[in-house]
């Protein structure tokens, strides 16, 4: 689906063709497996943390939110095991390393959310439910 070596070159170094190229793929592979609602479930968390991640935040409320991205990895994990099929656990699989990339840098937030955004819009135009 997609490497390390990708995410790598996506999130740390910010490479948008290959980011639109992997989003298309993971997009409409999930399409079949995962539900709009599922998948926006966890986009809507992923937005209330960007709402809490600005640089003219101070440093306590920037903490605060990349805590919550790390908080993330555990309600991916619940939700693959509690929901059918594996559409969850296959965004798990692309997610997990990618918030681990992440950290605490908000450049590399950004593009997090620009990739899991892309994702979004490849999944609905795959014809996603």
């Amino acid at each position: 689906m997609v490497t390390p070596e990708d995410l790598q070159r996506i999130i740390v170094e910010g490479d948008t063709e290959l980011l639109v190229d992997r989003a298309t793929r993971i997009g409409a592979g999930l399409a079949g497996q995962l539900t709009s609602t599922q998948l926006r479930n966890v986009f809507g968390t992923v937005r209330l943390i960007e709402a809490m991640w600005t640089p003219k935040k101070d440093d306590v409320q920037q903490t605060k939110a990349a805590r919550q991205l790390l908080l993330l990895k555990p309600k991916l994990a619940y939700q693959a095991k509690r929901q059918r099929g594996r559409g969850v656990e296959e965004l798990e699989r692309v997610l997990v390393p990618v918030i681990e990339l992440v950290g605490k840098d908000y450049a590399r937030f950004q593009r997090f959310v620009e990739f899991f955004e892309a994702i979004v819009a490849y999944h609905t135009a795959a014809g996603a439910e």
